[in-house]
């Protein structure tokens, strides 16, 4: 990706123009130094995690002659027992999903006496296993940060 600032607003370029001033076809194929001279040059986006960072806003950095954008620590307006209260939630909407699926057996179960199969009733007790796991390792945490990057297993 590449951008250009004209009259203080930058603009980035996924693909670059065929033509562009004087240039009239190939000025896409020109090459990075070439593209210099017209004020082009890479966006370079630095790795950041959106779970606890922020980019800020694009700009030139005239030392590494590219576009970029600072990354900033997020701040949460919610406590630290809410935003547990809200991983642990959104963890068990998934959990709750997943036993969406099985719930025929337990409803053909209560209703005729169905038997449900092994496998199932077990497949539904490791995810309950799971959400509790989760829900201790969770309220364990001790930093908004901790809460924010905690990585939930797969759900079997």
């Amino acid at each position: 990706m590449k951008a250009i600032e004209i009259n203080g607003q930058i603009k980035q370029y996924n693909e670059l123009p065929s033509s562009w001033g004087k240039v009239i076809g190939g000025f896409d194929l020109l090459s990075d130094d070439e593209l210099k001279t017209y004020g082009f040059y890479d966006v370079v986006i630095p790795d950041y995690d959106s779970r606890i960072q922020e980019l800020g806003d694009l700009y030139f950095d005239s030392a590494s002659e590219t576009f970029t954008k600072d990354i900033s620590d997020k701040t949460w307006a919610e406590t630290l027992a809410q935003l547990k209260k809200q991983q642990i939630n959104g963890f068990k909407n998934l959990v709750e999903s997943e036993l969406n699926k099985t719930d025929w057996y337990i409803v053909r179960n209560q209703e005729i006496d169905a038997d449900i199969p092994v496998d199932v009733t077990s497949f539904r007790q490791t995810l309950r296993d799971q959400a509790n796991i989760v829900e201790t390792e969770i309220n364990a945490l001790t930093t908004k940060k901790a809460v924010m990057t905690y990585d939930f297993p797969e759900i079997y």
